[in-house]
């Protein structure tokens, strides 16, 4: 059986539970800020892949964390990530018209507003992450949201973004693609996978196995967008495609031709199913994500 199948269930139904949350997270206020929840609520709910807050629910399964606690970190996760898109999207960086098959938030609401709520749901991640609901123990809650700002800041998303616009210029190696993408795309992956032996007081070791699934994932995962932004489809993608192409940015698949990129994907995805060597079962969630990585359209 493909990964596909059977993550398909379990992504459609924490994409349910992520957006029934966020629903009653962010209802309409009868005040001028009225536009600013709709743009919230047009970039958060609905559509998207909702990879990262899986991956928060799997690892915190290992080491029996509580559901709704993980859940509230994966509502964090899912907060930073759209708005990430929300920002990337604007005339000023990426320029897009649609986003999970629907328009951009900038295009249905406005610039203004679409900076506002980017960073209204960068806000929300940590007022979710301080909560007392979150974890009792506030050196957890402390530590989620020191690991969550790293993954977002300059050493992290956002700095990738920086190379990211940087490559629209210049001719990056093999190498510094390879650096953009720890940034941009597995920062967060990392932050995500970690998350659940935080709030499980997990020691080192076994954190080290999780950080090296997840720099492998996060690299494979990549890969394969950029393999798709060349063979996939637009319609089940919900975006344009070929924009890398167009602009002239080094790509894992510029670089290295369909093919050798498609090997190397699987050999990440082979590396970081070797990192959960020792674990069980309750690791076979984790396990199918990678194979899902690759097998995906969209």
């Amino acid at each position: 059986m493909q990964a596909s199948q059977i993550l398909r269930p379990a992504l459609d139904a924490i994409g349910a539970q992520i957006d029934a949350r966020f629903d009653r997270l962010l209802p309409l206020p009868d005040d001028p800020r009225r536009p600013l929840y709709q743009a919230m609520r047009h970039a958060i709910i609905g559509g998207g892949k909702r990879m990262r807050p899986l991956l928060v629910v799997a690892s915190s399964e290992l080491f029996h964390v509580d559901r709704e606690r993980a859940m509230r970190v994966a509502l964090a996760i899912e907060a930073v990530h759209s708005y990430s898109l929300v920002h990337d999207d604007l005339p000023a960086m990426d320029d897009d018209d649609m986003r999970r098959g629907k328009p951009t938030v900038h295009r249905e609401f406005g610039e203004a507003v679409a900076i506002l709520a980017g960073d209204s749901l960068f806000a929300l991640a940590f007022e979710l992450l301080a909560d007392e609901a979150t974890h009792e123990d506030p050196f957890v809650r402390c530590e989620l949201v020191a690991a969550l700002a790293r993954a977002s800041g300059a050493a992290g998303m956002t700095g990738g973004q920086m190379m990211d616009l940087a490559a629209e210029t210049g001719e990056f190696d093999l190498d510094v693609t390879t650096h953009l993408q720890q940034l941009k795309t597995g920062a967060l992956i990392g932050f995500a996978v970690e998350a659940g032996a935080i709030m499980g007081k997990v020691g080192l070791h076994t954190r080290l196995k999780l950080r090296g699934y997840a720099r492998d994932l996060g690299l494979a995962f990549q890969i394969a967008d950029d393999l798709l932004d060349v063979e996939g489809d637009p319609a089940l993608a919900g975006k344009a495609l070929k924009k890398d192409r167009v602009a002239g940015k080094s790509t894992f698949v510029s670089l290295l031709g369909i093919e050798r990129a498609r090997s190397r994907a699987e050999m990440l995805i082979d590396q970081a199913i070797h990192h959960l060597q020792g674990f069980g079962p309750e690791a076979d969630l984790l396990r199918a994500i990678a194979h899902f990585a690759i097998e995906r359209d969209r």
